[in-house]
C-alpha cells in the first residue's frame, strides 16, 4: 500500500513538472495553483564582493494557495 501512494504521488509529481516544463499553470481544486513566469535580465550584486553583475532572464515557477487551503489551515487555530 505505501509503495503504491508513493509511485502515484511520483507520477502526479511527473506530470506537473511536464507541464510547467511546457510554461502551463498547474491548478489543483482546493489546493493551489502553480504559475511559470517570465523574469527579465537585470542589474544585480554579488553580496560578499559587492561587484555588480547582469543576472540573466530566467523562468520560475510560483505557488498560490487556494482559499478553501487557507481556511482549513487557519480553522485549526480556532479549536
Amino acid at each position: 500500500m505505501k509503495g503504491e501512494a508513493t509511485e502515484i504521488i511520483e507520477k502526479l509529481l511527473d506530470i506537473i513538472k511536464a507541464r510547467l516544463i511546457t510554461g502551463e499553470d498547474v491548478m489543483i481544486s482546493g489546493f493551489g495553483k502553480w504559475t511559470v513566469k517570465s523574469k527579465h535580465s537585470r542589474r544585480g550584486r554579488n553580496p560578499q564582493t559587492g561587484e555588480e553583475l547582469i543576472l540573466d532572464a530566467r523562468r520560475v515557477v510560483t505557488w498560490k494557495y487556494s482559499p478553501v487551503l487557507k481556511k482549513a489551515v487557519n480553522s485549526s487555530l480556532s479549536k
